[in-house]
């Protein structure tokens, strides 16, 4: 088992910056790979991006490459988002999730953080 606990999220003004975080506790849980998604009132959760455990390896969204940088430091068991620029479109809750492997499909994954909200301001 894994266990996700994101924080970090907040309100903040268009053009602005935040960094999220995800505290990994449970076996082995350097080992996998690792993702964020967000999901905004009224729609699917949509994939943000993912790194592989070893960070060597990431992608993103069309919608969020150049602004946003995922990260992790196994040593701390923590993922991090580092969103700048951030757009009123970027509002919505934030997930991160476990997984054996990089992926931008939600099913992929096997654990779940609860979500951290971000709302960005016009």
């Amino acid at each position: 088992q894994v266990q996700l606990v994101e924080s970090g999220g907040g309100l903040v003004q268009a053009g602005g910056s935040l960094r999220l975080s995800c505290a990994a506790s449970g076996r082995t849980s350097s080992s996998y790979a690792m993702g964020w998604f967000r999901q905004a009132p009224g729609k699917e959760r949509e994939f943000v991006a993912t790194i592989s455990w070893s960070g060597g390896v990431t992608y993103y969204a069309d919608s969020v490459k150049g602004r946003f940088t995922i990260s992790r430091d196994n040593a701390k068991n923590t993922v991090y988002l580092q969103m700048n620029s951030l757009k009123p479109e970027d509002t919505a809750v934030y997930y991160c999730a476990a997984g054996r492997a990089t992926s931008d499909i939600r099913g992929r994954y096997d654990y779940w953080g609860q979500g951290t909200q971000v709302t960005v301001s016009s």
